[in-house]
């Protein structure tokens, strides 16, 4: 029962309160993001953004408990933190790849997908405990998707009809 015990309060490197608020941001950051494509009727919307964030968050503290970890200490394992990043970024690129159509002659969802993409690089960077980092990508991510798509409306630049005052801005397609 002892050793039940001591495998369920495993302590980690990171201090379980900061791995709480590293989640919880990853989250918010997450939603926020996941909430503009909602409001701009998009299929990849609040809870596809919210758990790609927060896998990739997820990922970024395992990859530092891993690198801790006493298991992997010593000369017989070598760890790759960069590893990590790229296993995540290339899982998140394959999510992203389905959200991408090709119909009517027309290319839809890059947008959504380097959107997913994105979010994974802002929970990576919450899992590392990169806050400043995760924050301002969450931000400059909230003004190109907002504001450039006002700017594109505008401007008609994307080649399509202007959309009427309250008309949704596209599809809305099934929670990927």
């Amino acid at each position: 029962m002892d050793q039940l015990v001591d495998e369920f309060g495993h302590p980690t490197y990171t201090a379980f309160s900061v791995i709480a608020a590293r989640l919880l941001l990853a989250t918010v950051y997450g939603a926020a993001i996941g909430f503009e494509r909602e409001w701009h009727n998009r299929p990849a919307g609040l809870r596809t953004h919210i758990m790609v964030c927060l896998a990739a968050a997820m990922f970024g503290i395992l990859t530092i408990e891993i690198v801790h970890a006493p298991m992997f200490v010593g000369e017989a394992t070598r760890v790759d933190p960069i590893r990590a990043v790229e296993a995540v970024t290339a899982g998140i690129a394959f999510l992203a790849a389905g959200t991408i159509l090709f119909a009517r002659g027309e290319v839809q969802g890059l947008t959504t997908g380097a959107g997913m993409w994105l979010a994974g690089a802002i929970g990576l960077a919450c899992g590392f405990g990169l806050w400043q980092v995760a924050g301002f990508g969450t931000l400059l991510a909230l003004i190109v998707l907002g504001l450039m798509q006002k700017l594109a409306d505008r401007l008609n630049i994307d080649g399509r009809q202007p959309r009427k005052e309250g008309e949704p801005s596209g599809i809305k397609g099934k929670e990927m």
